[in-house]
């Protein structure tokens, strides 16, 4: 079965996709690929998926940067082409950063939180 899996030919975003994963792992990070009708993505971690499809600059990884514009409120997202996924992980594992740091700040608050009222 997986001799089978492994010699039938996957769509270019599912490739590009499961390169990314592999250079995330050199970044300690492991993350989940899912392939889907001309779209791939990897669930990297909460809030952190990346999403790899077709562009007029040919194939690119996008993935949110936590950030919102000010004039339209839409979520602002970074992209890199897929053709590049040393640089990709190596900014993803960045955003992985930000994001795990934000959730030990969130746990140390939550544990000085005082019971009572204000």
């Amino acid at each position: 079965m997986i001799a089978e899996l492994a010699t039938v030919k996957r769509p270019p975003v599912a490739v590009a996709v499961l390169r990314l994963a592999r250079e995330l792992e050199s970044h300690g990070i492991t993350a989940d690929p899912h392939e889907g009708d001309g779209v791939a993505a990897l669930s990297v971690a909460c809030w952190l998926v990346v999403w790899c499809h077709d562009h007029p600059a040919g194939l690119c990884f996008r993935w949110w940067t936590g950030r919102v514009s000010l004039n339209t409120g839409r979520w602002i997202y970074a992209l890199c082409p897929a053709d590049n996924p040393t640089t990709a992980a190596r900014r993803i594992a960045a955003r992985f950063r930000e994001l795990r740091a934000l959730e030990e700040a969130e746990v140390q608050l939550e544990e000085h939180r005082s019971p009572w009222p204000i």
